[in-house]
């Protein structure tokens, strides 16, 4: 497990500088040809690759980023990486940064063995201090 947690987390922020970079060329290389981007706010959208990457080069660019709290899981041919995330980044020109739940689901190309990102899901986080208490106190294995 050790070793897919740090070459998903090393292509994770591969994708990241890229995007930060507006280099288009790394963002396609490391992501499925049908990769859908959720983003939750007041109303949850779509965005599927084409938009992602001319959004990525202008309109919805980042500028900074950390991960705090990685989760990676594998399943089969797909790992699912999870993390907290401080973005930095502009919207529009607006900013749009803050604490964010970035999901991301990776899957191994049968052909060439590569992992490319295929879905990701961006939320904000909800600051509620109470939740993560009330969530502890639903697990069984306390």
């Amino acid at each position: 497990m050790a070793d897919i947690a740090s070459t998903i987390e090393t292509l994770e922020h591969k994708l990241m500088r890229g995007w930060i970079q507006r280099d288009t060329r790394v963002m396609r290389k490391l992501t499925e040809r049908d990769l859908m981007i959720i983003v939750g706010a007041g109303k949850s959208l779509l965005l599927d690759r084409p938009s992602w990457l001319d959004a990525g080069a202008a309109r919805w660019t980042a500028s900074g980023y950390r991960f705090r709290d990685v989760f990676v899981r594998k399943h089969g041919s797909t790992v699912w990486f999870a993390a907290a995330c401080d973005l930095e980044m502009k919207l529009d020109g607006g900013d749009w940064s803050g604490q964010f739940w970035i999901t991301d689901l990776w899957k191994r190309g049968t052909v060439t063995r590569k992992w490319n990102l295929a879905e990701r899901s961006l939320s904000r986080v909800d600051n509620d201090d109470s939740v993560p208490g009330a969530i502890r106190q639903l697990q069984l294995w306390r």
